[in-house]
């Protein structure tokens, strides 16, 4: 079985994507995971990725297939893969099922997670971490009980720069311009695409992707 999960930044797809993951035992693969890895691992694809990173640019399309073409030819996974977030674009999806045709794989759904701009704006402009023990509290939804301030270690609260509001609302401009032709592509390509309400709870969602997944 192999899965795309889509969802703008915040949606869950980490959570729920891991969770499909270890109870069908497939294999999750998320793009930046498989960046980080590599760079860390410093592998040839790893320093040529790194190699743009530092420079601030984006990571080209190809180093990207070449990550995923080394994890789908290692044989860890053969009963299946959950690709989080990926393809971003329309050339990266015909790369992918141009990957995947060569490798005798077939794409069985498109599952997007569908969560509103202003939900994922209070869910992540909203967190704080602590700069000292790195708890993590939400300002709307799970405050800590003194302004600023850790309830565990008493360290100072701090907002990252890429949970800032605009910085937010940015990504998800970016999310929505590049995921929408993708998924069109999808429909079009006649690939089922399955939309689920991330409005909800984790138990909740989980149990529509379940069910999605024993169809």
């Amino acid at each position: 079985m192999d899965v795309i999960l889509f969802g703008p930044p915040g949606a869950g797809k980490g959570t729920q994507g891991a969770l499909l993951a270890e109870r069908h035992r497939l294999l999750r693969l998320s793009t930046g995971d498989l960046l980080r890895d590599a760079v860390r691992e410093g592998t040839q694809l790893g320093r040529e990725a790194k190699r743009y990173m530092d420079a601030g640019e984006l990571v080209p399309d190809e180093v990207i297939l070449g990550l995923v073409h080394e994890v789908m030819t290692n044989g860890t996974a053969a009963s299946g893969y959950i690709f989080d977030g990926f393809p971003r674009t329309t050339a990266q999806a015909e790369a992918l099922t141009d990957l995947m045709r060569r490798l005798h794989r077939t794409l069985d759904a498109v599952v997007v997670l569908d969560v509103d701009d202003e939900s994922i704006v209070k869910r992540l402009a909203g967190r704080l971490w602590c700069s000292q023990c790195s708890a993590v509290y939400n300002v709307y939804t799970n405050p800590p009980a003194v302004p600023g301030k850790c309830d565990i270690c008493g360290g100072a609260l701090v907002q990252r720069d890429d949970d800032r509001e605009d910085t937010v609302r940015r990504r998800l401009e970016v999310y929505r311009a590049q995921t929408a032709p993708v998924v069109a592509w999808y429909r079009n390509a006649g690939l089922p695409v399955h939309n689920v309400d991330g409005n909800r709870s984790v138990d909740a969602i989980q149990n529509d992707l379940e069910a999605l997944i024993r169809k």
